[in-house]
């Protein structure tokens, strides 16, 4: 049996566009279910700290009626580990970096967001060097996640 989830973070490289996808959709979602669930995004690097999501996240996100409203870049933080009760990241490379940094009583709690969600595919894929269609795959696949992810929290 799986703890109460009342808070998740998601996390990719520069939460600049899956993270913030993540972030967008299960908001929308928890909304619309009237789900009571704090929900943030973060990166690993914190390279574009207070940048907006990428313009094009924000574009394919809004078409499907989800709001990025309030949403800028921010790292990872070391008290998040403490303050969230899922930190989910969005593929193996940025899992690696958050439990090398995750204090020990904490680690239960890092995982792969498509894994935890029991999806085939264990990674969100990057779509920031691509064109549009990896923008909408990134929705499917944090759609379908989030539905799950939500449905769990539910309970």
């Amino acid at each position: 049996m799986h703890a109460p989830i009342s808070s998740v973070l998601f996390v990719c490289l520069g939460n600049l566009c899956r993270s913030p996808t993540a972030h967008a959709v299960l908001t929308g979602m928890a909304r619309q279910q009237q789900c009571n669930i704090r929900i943030d995004s973060a990166g690993t690097s914190p390279y574009h700290k207070g940048s907006l999501p990428d313009a094009r996240t924000r574009e394919a996100g809004q078409a499907r009626g989800y709001s990025f409203k309030g949403q800028r870049s921010r790292p990872v933080l070391d008290e998040d580990f403490a303050r969230f009760d899922l930190v989910l990241a969005m593929d193996k490379h940025n899992l690696r970096d958050l439990q090398e940094r995750c204090p020990a009583e904490y680690q239960h709690k890092v995982k792969l967001f498509l894994e935890y969600t029991e999806q085939e595919e264990l990674e969100v894929p990057d779509p920031y060097y691509g064109g549009r269609q990896g923008f909408e795959l990134v929705l499917d696949l944090i759609e379908q996640g989030c539905e799950v992810l939500l449905s769990k929290a539910k309970r």
